[in-house]
């Protein structure tokens, strides 16, 4: 991953007129987003805004309409897009014999987990864990992680690459606090130090108040987008959300 002193901006990403129909119906319209690397960008709405729709829709797990393009500030170019993603959770079957390891060696070199590696990839996968504080983990099955040790070991994986965009849907759905406390301070670390741009799709109003730095208010389309302050004392909120909770 391209560590850096402070956040570059030299990097963006933009979103430009992006839509989605599905079966008929227009779940997205006319999305358009602007996003700096070095920046977390969070994503909120009520059920069946289409948050998650838009996420796969950036992944291209779905068509869609309009365009999404990268950025170098520093030359011009527009370079190939390289994404990181993280889902709600990892579906993994108990006794499943797969080791935190074993699991990321394999994403990793492609090799079969029953192959020995050697010292110098273990010592890699330790030192990328130990970023995310779970390099304790490394030799725990997969399928006896906790819903927070699951995420950041997702998280790590995610960042093998060294993605330009990380998107997280909802990654900390179903979390304990101590987990989610974790869990935003590592995201917050992490758009602060290295070269890249963060969407986090997000329920947990509390969280997106104390570290987003940019929020995106979505109910099919774009209703407001900014600051906090900007959206959340905004009438396209009120309007949204009532009382300022979101819907369960």
């Amino acid at each position: 991953m391209r560590k850096i002193i402070v956040p570059c901006g030299l990097h963006c990403i933009k979103i430009n007129h992006l839509g989605v129909a599905l079966g008929g119906q227009e779940i997205l319209k006319d999305i358009n987003l602007h996003i700096h690397c070095g920046s977390l960008n969070v994503v909120i709405g009520r059920n069946g805004a289409g948050k998650s729709t838009l996420i796969r829709a950036i992944l291209g797990d779905i068509p869609h309409t309009g365009n999404i393009e990268f950025k170098d500030r520093e030359n011009g170019r527009i370079q190939k897009l390289k994404i990181g993603y993280v889902p709600q959770s990892m579906n993994v079957e108990k006794q499943t014999p797969v080791s935190v390891y074993d699991m990321i060696a394999s994403y990793q070199s492609n090799v079969p987990v029953f192959l020995k590696r050697g010292k110098k990839i273990r010592r890699q996968i330790e030192e990328h864990l130990e970023i995310f504080e779970v390099s304790y983990l490394m030799d725990k099955q997969v399928c006896n992680l906790s819903g927070g040790e699951q995420q950041r070991v997702l998280l790590s994986m995610a960042l093998l690459n060294s993605p330009n965009l990380l998107l997280l849907d909802e990654p900390v759905s179903g979390i304990d606090k101590n987990g989610m406390e974790l869990f935003y301070r590592t995201i917050y670390r992490l758009k602060e130090n290295y070269d890249l741009a963060i969407i986090l799709i997000s329920h947990d109003l509390d969280y997106v108040r104390q570290y987003a730095d940019k929020v995106v208010l979505l109910d099919g389309s774009v209703r407001r987008q900014g600051s906090v302050r900007e959206v959340f004392q905004s009438s396209e909120f009120a309007q949204v959300f009532g009382s300022g909770k979101e819907e369960t």
